[in-house]
């Protein structure tokens, strides 16, 4: 069985390639066991191996998850990173436009103006940007990548996930990815709805719920070195449930 493994940041600089094509002897398969034979192989990774989560078909998996030559298989650790995007693919969105992955820069209007509707009256807007100080140390830049097409496909599930919770209330999410420089923002988060107390909760929920759940991540650049940062929220576990379940 040969099965082809997309990695990110971290575990693809430790292993040394972003695409691995793993060859065992098994017949059958599934995600504890390919962790764990991917730990024997690769030694010098196995601990962030076993931190990390196998991702099939663009939703996280359980150990039991069959897993078979023909799946699209990635291993995300806590800290994510992957492929630049082309010159002339810089951006990728849902089909209704609301979640975006882009390198461009963000617009807050832009964003804001995806949930103004004549029937809500209360709009908020969340903007992430990035921080110069952080107690004594000096970030220069970061930089965020991301497993693309699963991350679009998470935005999608925050914005089912708050529809469902806060019935009429609208999301649109814009995350850039690549080099975002200092007070340049990284995220911004739309959220109208009907009254203003369900906004305010469910914009809180929407970035809680991103950095849970959404395999994008940076790393922060400071003038002596650089490292990939988690979200700092606490353990990662990108398989549990919202509030919803």
């Amino acid at each position: 069985m040969i099965i082809t493994i997309s990695l990110f940041a971290g575990l693809a600089d430790r292993i040394g390639t972003s695409s691995l094509k793993f060859s065992c002897k098994d017949t059958e398969m599934n995600a504890g066991r390919l962790k764990r034979l991917l730990a024997e192989a690769y030694p010098d990774a196995s601990s962030l191996i076993a931190v990390s989560f196998v991702a099939v078909n663009q939703e996280y998996a359980l150990d039991y998850q069959p897993i078979s030559e023909q799946d699209e298989v990635a291993l995300i650790p806590p800290v994510s990173g992957g492929e630049p995007m082309s010159e002339d693919k810089r951006a990728h969105e849902s089909a209704d436009g609301l979640f975006v992955i882009t390198e461009d820069e963000l617009s807050v209007e832009a964003v804001t103006a995806k949930v103004i509707t004549a029937n809500h009256g209360a709009t908020l807007t969340f903007t992430g940007t990035t921080r110069e100080m952080t107690g004594e140390q000096r970030t220069v830049h970061l930089e965020y990548e991301a497993y693309v097409p699963m991350a679009l496909s998470k935005l999608r599930q925050i914005g089912a996930e708050i529809g469902e919770q806060w019935p009429g209330t609208l999301c649109a999410i814009s995350h850039r990815i690549g080099r975002v420089d200092i007070a340049e923002a990284s995220v911004v988060i739309a959220v109208s709805s009907p009254h203003r107390a369900g906004c305010y909760e469910a914009s809180r929920y929407a970035i809680e719920r991103l950095k849970q759940i959404v395999p994008i991540w940076k790393k922060e650049s400071w003038e002596d070195g650089a490292e990939w940062k988690g979200h700092g929220l606490g353990p990662w576990d990108p398989s549990a449930p919202g509030i919803l379940t």
